[in-house]
């Protein structure tokens, strides 16, 4: 007992030594943390990872400002030409998720997607809508890219996820066959134009027949979830499904 609580009082020494020196800050605000604090956001910032809604288009999950079911572009018979059939996200994109995200996929943060990905499956617990799901694959990267990025983070998130989760995890059956480009500049037509024909399935035996979690850190307009989704259904998925850290809108 003594020597145990000798660790841990040794162990708290080592991290206030190391705060000291190098204090750790806030991801969003930039306030100082803690020094105990186990999350890269204050209490704030934190609470500032709000749910998409109150009320979001049941296939798409933006947010509906005026109320409604559906989104233009998913209303009436517009979401029967859709394989992705439903998206949902952890949060709203932010000034708080936003920073996250950015940190993570342009500034070399990979220590920051186990919390994302834990986030990701705490919300996953209230979404009955995606229950169904038995397999969970990242949207992946170009190979180009993802050497030059170190990772992929939608793998990252999705590792973390699936192991919260207790859901199978498949990093390798869908691949990227095209570099798309960056598409922040590209309008939602632009955006499913470049995406067509950017994913295949290297082993269709792998997904046939299963229900697909399409794991993602953003979704904007759904059109590289739509692509990925394209690629799975052909290869003989039963449905795809998606789910992104977070929502823009």
């Amino acid at each position: 007992m003594l020597l145990s609580n000798f660790k841990n009082h040794l162990h708290k020494a080592a991290q206030y030594a190391l705060h000291f020196f190098f204090p750790r800050t806030c991801f969003s605000c930039g306030k100082d943390l803690p020094y105990d604090r186990q999350t890269p956001l204050c209490d704030v910032c934190e609470n500032g990872l709000t749910l998409p809604g109150p009320l979001i288009c049941q296939r798409c999950g933006v947010v509906l400002k005026s109320g409604g079911a559906h989104c233009y572009h998913c209303r009436g018979s517009k979401a029967d030409t859709y394989k992705c059939k439903l998206i949902r996200s952890a949060c709203n994109f932010n000034e708080f998720s936003g920073g996250l995200v950015h940190a993570l996929k342009y500034h070399g943060a990979d220590y920051v997607a186990p919390y994302m990905g834990q986030l990701m499956a705490r919300r996953f617990s209230s979404l009955g809508e995606l229950a169904d799901v038995n397999l969970v694959i990242p949207v992946p990267l170009f190979k180009k890219r993802e050497k030059k990025r170190g990772y992929n983070q939608s793998e990252l998130l999705a590792r973390t996820f699936a192991t919260q989760t207790g859901l199978a995890l498949d990093s390798t059956s869908l691949v990227r066959v095209r570099d798309t480009g960056s598409q922040t500049k590209l309008g939602r037509a632009a955006r499913l134009t470049n995406m067509t024909g950017a994913f295949t399935v290297k082993d269709p035996t792998v997904v046939k027949g299963k229900i697909i979690l399409l794991i993602d850190d953003v979704a904007t307009t759904g059109s590289t979830l739509e692509a990925c989704a394209q690629a799975l259904r052909a290869a003989g998925a039963k449905r795809v499904l998606a789910y992104t850290f977070a929502r823009e809108n």
